[in-house]
């Protein structure tokens, strides 16, 4: 548990004896890979992806329940349609420090990929890089109609209970915190694309041709207003969990992506 000021966070380190063995024998300190989950994630919910990616890269990783998710601790107060905000700009710094990260790079999923871009947009010190899987920069009807489906299938359907198994008692407020926050009349408004421009560490963009939850308009956007260097790679055949839906092809642009870190 990472006990910070107003919440505690449930946390786990990856590959952290592989990557020190690693260093060890290149004399050099990679950067902490540190994953961000989507709004219904957990640490579990990752499965075995930041593990086999860390591993084959020889970096460490960290993964983290974020506020009210999986085993950490609820909101200390409401946060509306600004969690992801807050979570970039207040609690993610916190995060790194009672981690004690000093060089990270960023790889978010969906929500945790916003969040990913909001925190890179503040150009902060211990960031190096930043990897997002169908991270969202603006609302899209898509998104909006593909969230009101899953509040009726966690309504009427067997979805509160698959995911009470990863949630537990955090599993109401988990999911009324995404789909409130989504569905609410001014979140058609919400927009990030203000912290583009100050991202000046290299960006990659993935996304799944078939996400039902946004365009690949996404991608153009991010990578045409990223103050840096960034690329996008669109995945055939792919939904909104590219890490989960095409492994293999998005561990090996991540892989490369990250390989001029290793020193």
């Amino acid at each position: 548990m990472l006990d910070l000021p107003d919440r505690r966070l449930r946390a786990a380190w990856v590959n952290r004896d592989g990557a020190q063995a690693a260093s060890q024998q290149d004399g050099f300190q990679r950067p902490t890979l540190v994953f961000l989950h989507e709004g219904l994630g957990c640490i579990e919910m990752w499965r075995d992806f930041p593990l086999s990616l860390c591993r084959s890269t020889g970096f460490q990783g960290l993964v983290y329940d974020r506020t009210a998710y999986g085993g950490s601790s609820p909101w200390p107060s409401e946060p509306g349609i600004q969690y992801m905000h807050i979570e970039a700009q207040q609690v993610l710094p916190q995060v790194l420090e009672a981690a004690g990260i000093e060089d990270c790079i960023l790889i978010g999923h969906s929500d945790g990929g916003s969040i990913a871009l909001i925190y890179a947009g503040g150009a902060p010190e211990p960031l190096h890089a930043v990897v997002t899987m169908a991270a969202h920069v603006y609302a899209e009807p898509v998104s909006i109609e593909s969230i009101a489906k899953a509040k009726e299938a966690f309504d009427r359907g067997d979805l509160a209970n698959r995911l009470h198994k990863y949630h537990g008692d955090n599993t109401e407020r988990a999911f009324r915190l995404w789909s409130e926050g989504w569905l609410a009349a001014d979140f058609a408004a919400w927009n990030i694309e203000e912290f583009l421009p100050g991202i000046s560490v290299p960006l990659l963009a993935i996304q799944g041709e078939d996400d039902e939850y946004g365009t690949e308009a996404q991608l153009g956007t991010i990578a045409g207003k990223a103050g840096g260097y960034a690329e996008t790679r669109l995945l055939p055949d792919c939904g909104h969990s590219p890490h989960l839906q095409a492994p293999a092809e998005t561990r090996a642009a991540i892989a490369r992506f990250i390989a001029p870190f290793v020193g």
